[in-house]
């Protein structure tokens, strides 16, 4: 019997359906499961009659795969992947290859490269996007770690992706040891500030403005033909359209508390541990966390008088203005998630292809839109790009876009409707480009209480000084300086 192209440990529904779309394309593929009732199940049924071995023991898995082995693993984060890991090297030669699909956090990825290439291994943490159906018709695929795996899983890897209309694959090697996890972790903390921002359009339409359900459906129907085509705005334009058994929105009867599995909460450390401000996903991170408190927020409500909302303009014009407050946010979002990806590539030693990024994200995956198009071209136009919001394309379009954002931010203001992720945008952007922030204030505040000394304007970069601000503090600064 011909020997599998590739192994996968896993079959939930993620990984089922990534052996169904492999099989699809022409590879063989040995499949195992720890509680070994679903391979039978899965052989007996969705399998049946493919090209799609079942084995009951990671031996059996190992032994029916073709040199050099390949074994990507589809199991929950965290000790599962390193339980595994560790079953796995005694069976397996130098030369073969582990790769861990799941949800990984980066730094778990980079310790388990080090790892698995200590024992003669090579390791791949591949960021997989688009849900299950994306697993079955092709997902966007990140792939990082041990640089010789590539060319092994290229040929697999390549052909399962999602493709854009020229052919290109959603797939190609992002860098070493964690980076594909990295580059995955920013894709979903980018997808949490784009749900936001989407939900934050929402409310604005339906508590200041008054609209149904129907009536945003056609609103975002209309919307997806624009700049903001993608995919999140098309699944908001059906789900407006879902009636429950009564006839009635199924939208308005869903509670409103939001879970989340740590993806967003990890960009926004990672941020952090940058110096990179994030400001954006960091709000659509807290507002699920704000979201989760159902029963205080309600209790608030009655204890505050709400906002009586007054809008008396154009409604037509308004919902424009929304549209475009809500395009200049998006733009903003990945401005920032593309700055954390550069300033972690300095730190790490990758070398990251950020047009390349684009291209991956361009199909199968959750933020998929013809936005990244954009993206793609601005890194092609210039790779040594340092903000998105500085390349000329999106200056042009922030400069046509600034003054609705500003009125909607107004309105949601004045009418007591919050719009955390929008809001924390716009003072992003006008942050970034003004030229004098009052952190000369601040500088001076820590050299008062701690003497963490302060550069001049009149003197060169790196020179510091200190000022006895009281007359009786003394003159001694402190040793170390930080920004």
């Amino acid at each position: 019997m011909k020997k599998a192209d590739i192994g996968l440990i896993g079959l939930a529904v993620m990984g089922e359906n990534l052996v169904m779309n492999m099989e699809s394309k022409g590879f063989t593929v040995a499949v195992f499961n720890r509680t070994t009732s679903k391979v039978t199940k899965f052989i007996e049924g969705r399998a049946k009659g493919k090209n799609i071995i079942g084995t009951y023991s990671l031996q059996e898995l190992v032994d029916n795969l073709e040199k050099p082995r390949k074994v990507m693993m589809m199991v929950k984060a965290g000790q599962p992947v390193d339980d595994f890991i560790d079953m796995l090297i005694p069976y397996l030669e130098p030369g073969d290859i582990i790769i861990d699909g799941g949800n990984s956090h980066f730094p778990d990825t980079a310790r388990r490269t080090a790892y698995v290439e200590s024992k003669g291994l090579l390791y791949i943490g591949c960021g997989v996007s688009g849900g299950e159906e994306g697993a079955l018709n092709g997902p966007s695929l990140m792939p990082g770690g041990t640089p010789e795996a590539w060319e092994a899983v290229q040929p697999i890897f390549q052909s399962i992706c999602a493709h854009v209309e020229d052919g290109s694959p959603c797939c190609d090697w992002v860098g070493e040891n964690g980076a594909g996890h990295f580059v995955k972790m920013v894709h979903n903390g980018i997808e949490y500030g784009d749900m936001q921002l989407i939900c934050e359009a929402y409310q604005l339409m339906r508590d200041i403005l008054g609209l149904s359900a129907d009536e945003m459906h056609d609103i975002f129907t209309e919307w997806n033909k624009t700049e903001l085509d993608s995919y999140l705005i098309e699944i908001t334009r059906d789900i407006l359209a879902v009636k429950d058994t009564d006839g009635k929105p199924l939208v308005d009867k869903i509670l409103d508390t939001a879970g989340q599995k740590g993806t967003g909460k990890w960009t926004g450390i990672a941020s952090m541990d940058e110096g990179v401000p994030l400001t954006l996903i960091g709000e659509a991170v807290y507002s699920r966390c704000l979201s989760a408190m159902k029963e205080e927020r309600v209790h608030a409500s009655k204890v505050y008088a709400k906002t009586p909302v007054t809008f008396n303009g154009d409604k037509e014009a308004f919902i424009e203005d929304i549209r475009k407050a809500l395009f200049a946010s998006k733009i903003v979002s990945y401005a920032q998630g593309y700055t954390l990806m550069r300033s972690a590539a300095n730190t790490y030693g990758w070398n990251l292809n950020y047009g390349g990024i684009a291209l991956m994200w361009r199909g199968g995956c959750i933020i998929r839109s013809v936005f990244l198009g954009k993206i793609k071209e601005a890194y092609d136009n210039d790779p040594g790009l340092t903000n998105l919001l500085l390349d000329p394309y999106f200056k042009g379009k922030m400069e046509t876009l600034t003054d609705s954002w500003r009125r909607v931010i107004a309105t949601a203001v004045t009418n007591g409707v919050p719009t955390p992720a929008m809001s924390s945008a716009l003072n992003y952007f006008d942050g970034y480009k003004t030229e004098c922030l009052p952190a000369n204030l601040l500088q001076a505040q820590r050299d008062y209480f701690g003497a963490h000394t302060y550069e001049r304007l009149d003197s060169p970069r790196g020179e510091f000084f200190h000022t006895n601000w009281t007359g009786h503090g003394g003159d001694t600064a402190s040793s170390t300086y930080t920004v």
